[in-house]
């Protein structure tokens, strides 16, 4: 699996309370600097460094690419792409649909198919193109396409920061 190359996709540290607070403060001021971080949370400025630096050595954060949002880069559609493939050229496979820029994350699913593909176009046409991109690569033998109509809730992990760090909502 391309994702789970590196070590800390195989043992990912537990966010604790202390990171949980660093993060979800965060996220109410994102540009916050760690000497007003560690004021607003009653932390050791060095404690809020380390934890930030180690938080984003070890993988608990993305990298902050992932955070533009698609429609700015002139995707405005959102699509989920099942793939079945053939099981003999799954490595290859994952490469070659890594390469589509389109495609914004890729699982291994259980049930009919093999992955569940998230990607983004410009149009119902570009979604059409993007779609044949993938079929394309190595080893697809099929695809259903479904095109989201509208993101109801947006990915999100503060529910379960706010669970971790105690507090209530």
């Amino acid at each position: 699996m391309l994702s789970g190359d590196d070590d800390t996709a195989r043992s990912p540290r537990d966010v604790d309370r202390t990171a949980a607070r660093i993060l979800l403060a965060l996220d109410e001021d994102p540009l916050a600097t760690t000497v007003a971080l560690a004021e607003r949370l009653g932390l050791a400025r060095n404690t809020v460094h380390s934890r930030q630096r180690r938080m984003e050595t070890d993988g608990t954060l993305a990298p902050p690419s992932v955070r533009v949002r698609p429609d700015r880069l002139g995707h405005p559609l959102v699509a989920f792409v099942t793939l079945e493939i053939s099981q003999t050229q799954d490595e290859r496979t994952l490469r070659e649909i890594a390469a589509v820029p389109e495609v914004c994350e890729v699982h291994a699913i259980t049930g009919g198919a093999d992955l569940f593909v998230r990607v983004v176009a410009r149009d119902s046409t570009d979604l059409y193109r993007v779609t044949q991109s993938l079929l394309a690569c190595a080893g697809v033998v099929r695809s259903n396409t479904s095109v989201s109509m509208v993101e109801l809730v947006p990915l999100r992990t503060a529910p379960l920061l706010r669970q971790i760090a105690g507090e209530n909502g």
